[in-house]
């Protein structure tokens, strides 16, 4: 399989249209014809309906799309490998990142390792557990930032410095707020705001019996944007502290949760896999950083 008719293939899947796909590699129309033609006749299926205007993925050409995108993406960072594994100057790192202020550390690193290798660049995904742990099984990632242990058979790493605490963040004219901190007691009845992977985990095993009375109003990936919604009066954000701006006059607090809850992270990278140049570099300046701050 072709890594030209992949391209191809997404690019006429983006724009859903055979002339503009065809602009944009800029490539003749019967060109790109032949190779989607080719592709579906290597794959023995159908991946568009075609129709007046437009072209639509099948299911199977959605299919294609998802293992497309990560191939590719995979081809190119095999490629930077290469570009940068003589060159001491640089290198392409990547790296997903759970939210947490620790994330301090990690950018303090990169900024010392650009000092040395200016020709250095670095990619940061965000996200869950869910997120970024499916892209560093499949090599798009060197390292990600976990808020729960790691799977010692599957990864090694590296405890972060701190621990993370857990509070509250609320609008900051609701009663609570004059409180110095919360109870998974004053959590019943109250709309809750949380990422689903806290919910099922930290948070379960914090309120213990109490659990099954809480109430999910919503689920959110991202601490601001349940921050946001808990401005606006629809709920509690449960997250760590530093995330949000509690500040004077931010309009919101942050109370924490009694008895206390922490959340250790961890950078993790993958069991038995070698590192590029860049990659090793880096982990060798974490390793420096975090001992310093044992």
């Amino acid at each position: 399989m072709e890594l030209r008719n992949l391209k191809y293939f997404l690019a006429v899947a983006r724009e859903e249209n055979m002339t503009r796909a065809a602009e944009q590699l800029h490539v003749t129309q019967p060109t790109l014809s032949k190779a989607l033609k080719a592709l579906e006749e290597e794959l023995d299926t159908k991946l568009f309906t075609r129709h007046s205007f437009s072209i639509h993925l099948t299911d199977e050409g959605m299919l294609l799309r998802d293992r497309a995108e990560d191939l590719l993406s995979m081809a190119d960072k095999i490629e930077k490998e290469f570009m940068y594994i003589d060159d001491i100057t640089g290198g392409e790192l990547f790296l997903g990142l759970a939210e947490s202020c620790q994330i301090r550390y990690i950018a303090g690193a990169i900024k010392k390792l650009k000092a040395k290798y200016p020709k250095l660049q670095y990619h940061i995904t965000s996200g869950d557990t869910e997120q970024v742990a499916g892209k560093l099984q499949k090599g798009l990632l060197d390292f990600m930032v976990l808020a729960e242990e790691p799977d010692p058979r599957k990864y090694d790493f590296l405890e972060l410095p701190e621990s993370d605490k857990w509070g509250l963040v609320f609008s900051e004219s609701d009663p609570l707020a004059i409180r110095e901190t919360v109870t998974a007691d004053d959590l019943l009845g109250l709309p809750l705001f949380c990422s689903g992977q806290a919910w099922d985990n930290e948070i379960k095993s914090w309120a213990g019996n109490l659990f099954s009375s809480f109430h999910l109003e919503g689920s959110f990936r991202l601490s601001y944007n349940g921050s946001v919604f808990a401005k606006a009066g629809l709920g509690y954000l449960l997250t760590f502290d530093g995330l949000i701006d509690t500040s004077p006059g931010s309009g919101l607090v942050f109370v924490p949760l009694s008895p206390v809850l922490e959340t250790k992270l961890y950078l993790v990278w993958k069991k038995y896999q070698p590192l590029t140049p860049i990659a090793d570099r880096f982990l060798k300046q974490v390793e420096i950083d975090f001992e310093a701050r044992a």
